[in-house]
């Protein structure tokens, strides 16, 4: 007791905080799939198969199904049999067996470890891979991490679009706005809409997506926010709002769109192999093309043209910018339409990075977006980019280590860590509150 009493409370508090993320993270580290032949509704829609190797049949060979932001795996029970369920029978499904679970000098015969199936015809499918005795491809661990790295930078780049708006909004109006999700969700909905219901050709219909998100944002800040600043409600009943207001219009987009998946046309480009074991579509490489153009124009825009400084200026001392003569309320209606279309811009990425497009699929980005501006420095735009990349980067790689179920959390443990002995973020600057 004399020991502990004689510890910096502060210090003592942070020491405990790092020895619970370490436990979680340790759990997390050695989780492993259950011994099991079966995952999810078994009277539902699914993909099933067997794994034999000259008509026997081999227990404990892992197998993985993913698609449509649905991701699950099992293994092989004791006749080789196993089945996963699919919460829907709309999208293509890749099925993957793990090579490294087969027998000794078994391995896939014909095709790749990974292949793609579809349940348009029925709500199961057979999935059988054609092994035997032949040479394992080995793909080394640093092939795997390059691999990983291009890919979160990939990743990182489309959240960077999100994460840069929410921190122009923070910056300028000091709202932690909730519903930035449903921004995310808009564009990508704008864009299945034009794209696959009208069937516009898609350079025409993802430009037009960002528009009308920029005007779902023009009419958001017009309709709501202005108003509620000019009754002058405090930032915690502003924030009560925006979530209120994410939960409503998600469900609106539920009611319209359902509950299952849906695709935009060119989800299912083949992959270009690239070097290593590095492979994209031409979509990706479109993807993180067009970010890094956005992300440039969007620097351009902030440093060198009239509204970006005073949109500086107002992040930094708003009273001050107003005395200036700067319209407050003007630059303000433009940053929230800078925003939505970024946003919206960043769920067309999202819905191909996925693939799919969900009724809730803006949300379970939230919280990495948030991770990004927070671990960037609060109201830095530059900062939401930087913390955008490093979240990316470290989601995607730590799938290496954990189980990919908890790759999401690695980010957020590592947000804690740097807040922990660095909480104005990576480019914010100390400030004193209070």
């Amino acid at each position: 007791m004399l020991f502990l009493s004689a510890l910096n409370p502060k210090r003592l508090l942070q020491a405990l905080i790092v020895l619970v993320i370490a436990l979680i993270v340790g759990a997390g580290l050695f989780t492993t799939p259950a011994n099991a032949d079966s995952v999810g509704d078994i009277n539902g829609p699914g993909v099933s198969g067997n794994v034999r190797v000259d008509g026997e049949p081999v227990a404990g060979v892992r197998m993985i199904v993913e698609g449509g932001g649905y991701s699950a795996e099992t293994v092989t029970d004791a006749n080789g049999q196993w089945f996963i369920g699919v919460p829907s029978k709309d999208p293509t499904y890749n099925v993957t067996i793990d090579e490294s679970t087969l027998p000794e000098g078994v391995v896939v015969l014909e095709g790749e470890p990974t292949q793609q199936v579809t349940l348009d015809r029925g709500d199961r499918v057979v999935k059988n891979f054609f092994i035997g005795e032949g040479v394992r491809n080995v793909v080394s661990f640093g092939d795997q991490l390059i691999a990983r790295l291009v890919y979160g930078l990939n990743f990182g780049l489309m959240l960077g679009l999100a994460a840069v708006g929410l921190s122009l909004v923070f910056g300028t109006t000091g709202l932690s706005n909730f519903a930035h999700s449903e921004m995310v969700t808009f564009g990508a909905v704008a864009a299945l809409i034009l794209g696959s219901t009208l069937q516009l050709p898609m350079w025409v219909a993802i430009p037009a997506a960002v528009l009308l998100s920029g005007g779902f944002g023009w009419a958001l800040d017009a309709g709501l926010w202005k108003p509620l600043r000019k009754r002058g409600l405090a930032l915690v009943q502003l924030m009560i709002v925006s979530i209120g207001l994410s939960l409503a219009v998600r469900y609106i987009f539920q009611y319209f769109i359902g509950g299952g998946t849906e695709q935009l046309p060119g989800f299912d480009a083949p992959k270009i192999p690239l070097f290593g074991s590095v492979a994209l579509s031409v979509t990706d490489l479109v993807s993180m093309a067009l970010s890094l153009i956005v992300i440039g124009a969007f620097a351009w825009w902030l440093m060198r043209t009239k509204t970006g400084k005073a949109t500086r200026a107002i992040s930094d001392n708003p009273d001050l910018a107003a005395a200036s003569g700067i319209d407050v309320d003007k630059v303000i209606r433009v940053v929230w339409i800078v925003s939505a279309a970024m946003a919206g811009l960043a769920g067309v990425l999202w819905a191909y990075f996925r693939p799919g497009i969900k009724w809730d699929m803006g949300a379970q980005i939230l919280l990495l977006i948030f991770a990004a501006v927070t671990l960037g420095g609060l109201g830095t735009a530059f900062g939401a980019l930087a913390g955008a990349i490093v979240v990316g980067v470290l989601v995607e790689t730590s799938s290496l280590f954990i189980p990919a179920d908890l790759k999401y959390v690695g980010a957020l443990v590592v947000l804690i860590l740097v807040l922990l002995f660095r909480p104005q973020g990576l480019l914010g600057r100390k400030q004193r509150i209070g």
